[in-house]
């Protein structure tokens, strides 16, 4: 038996034709998805939203497959959808793509770009997480991320002027989308599949399973309101996935001008699956819940 809770929260929107969540979430009986719509600043039908939505309908018949490769039905889905719309490398919109999928013998964990899994499992928790970005920005200012999160250092706050330079680091940033060297996305290049990062682990070692976005992962990754991503799955299954958003959103709330945590936004989207998949062991127990040990990045 498993039992699957979704939160899900819309943040602020920097273009003007978008409304609600770019995040989507799809739920079937042995699988979950996750995709993060990247924002653009120009206006247009064909958001990072729409993308992501017509990715989660493209990968909704073949996450049913149990007998196919996470990887393979990826890039089926992004090939689809490229034919489909007429979409090219480079002037599509784009999203990232998680997919966690669990059958009697395992679960298997399949992340592109940063929208983090994380497992409770027996033998310790193990964190998925794709970090191509993170490395791409290390590397500015080729990377372009340094000039508006200075500014908002500085004080320049969330107007006009952030616009500005968040679209200056945006088309900086796009062109290392899907190349040697940058990172990878799902957008209008199913090779970029093969790149995504991957665990499996037996199902019976499995208790539950948190699937994110990256504006509820930045809860651990650049608030630090939990030390870790095992910490954030235990708080989700204490207190449930509105709890969690709630946190990072009253973080943010107490940042309005993103002076502490310079960020693209005042409130990203928040997207969040908990996945239960098994009882914990009875008290006593010698495995217990896993949730105190170190965390393990695949």
């Amino acid at each position: 038996m498993s039992d699957v809770t979704v939160a899900e929260r819309a943040g602020d929107r920097l273009s003007g034709s978008a409304t609600g969540s770019e995040d989507v979430v799809l739920v079937l009986p042995n699988a979950v998805a996750v995709l993060d719509g990247a924002t653009s600043l120009r206006p247009g039908a064909r958001t990072g939203g729409w993308y992501a939505a017509r990715l989660a309908a493209a990968l909704e018949p073949r996450l049913a497959r149990p007998e196919a490769d996470l990887a393979a039905l990826l890039a089926e889905s992004i090939a689809a959808v490229a034919a489909e719309f007429d979409l090219h490398p480079g002037s599509s919109p784009s999203s990232t793509a998680s997919l966690l999928r669990w059958d009697d013998e395992q679960v298997e964990a399949l992340v592109l770009a940063d929208s983090p899994i994380v497992l409770d499992a027996v033998g310790g928790p193990v964190a998925v997480v794709d970090e191509q970005l993170d490395a791409l920005r290390a590397g500015a200012p080729r990377a372009g991320a340094g000039g508006y999160r200075d500014r908002l250092r500085s004080g320049g706050g969330f107007g006009a002027g952030h616009r500005a330079a968040l679209n200056s680091a945006m088309d900086r940033t796009s062109r290392w989308r899907n190349v040697e060297g940058g990172f990878w996305v799902a957008e209008a290049v199913p090779e970029a599949a093969e790149h995504a990062v991957r665990a499996r682990v037996p199902r019976a070692e499995v208790t539950a399973a948190l699937v994110m976005t990256d504006g509820v992962s930045c809860g651990v990754r650049d608030y630090g309101i939990y030390p870790d991503f095992p910490a954030m799955l235990a708080a989700a299954v204490r207190d449930g996935p509105q709890a969690v958003l709630d946190e990072v959103r009253a973080a943010e709330e107490s940042d309005p001008d993103g002076v502490r945590w310079p960020r693209s936004k005042r409130h990203d989207d928040q997207a969040m699956a908990l996945v239960r998949l098994a009882e914990r062991p009875p008290p006593g127990g010698t495995s217990g819940s896993g949730l105190g040990k170190k965390d393990l990045c695949t």
